[in-house]
């Protein structure tokens, strides 16, 4: 958990590559820098944005009794405090599924092979001059 505003200055994605390769897996704050969030997003962290009273609490609560936990459930869309209460929490639909599934903008891409292939068969087909003559 953090303060508002968390990765405002971090527009490159090695600072989200520094809290995953750190173990981290999400990160709670009340705002989040726009960039960072895209990034994290990308790479397989999780941003949970709650009110900063939220935040604040659960900081709190686990600065004041150490080895206390908190859980953040994805699909199900929530942060159970130390006392076992759910605080739900929005998230984009796309962003959650890429999350939940793993998939990178690689993984995306190559969901869409066959209309891929499909593609690039018509274009050798009906305009053989438009691909190189080294393409496979």
């Amino acid at each position: 958990m953090t303060d508002r505003n968390f990765g405002c200055g971090s527009s490159r994605e090695g600072a989200v590559y520094a809290l995953v390769d750190g173990g981290l897996r999400c990160v709670i704050a009340p705002s989040f820098g726009d960039i960072f969030a895209s990034n994290a997003a990308k790479n397989g962290l999780l941003t949970v944005t709650l009110p900063e009273e939220a935040v604040a609490a659960l900081r709190g609560r686990l600065k004041a009794e150490p080895g206390a936990t908190v859980t953040v459930d994805l699909p199900a869309q929530t942060v159970t405090d130390p006392d076992g209460r759910a605080i739900p929490f929005e998230i984009d639909p796309f962003k959650k599924r890429c999350l939940v599934e793993g998939l990178d903008d690689v993984a995306l891409t190559l969901e869409h092979a066959e209309a891929i292939a499909a593609y690039e068969a018509r274009v050798r087909a009906e305009a053989p001059w438009r691909v190189p003559a080294n393409a496979g």
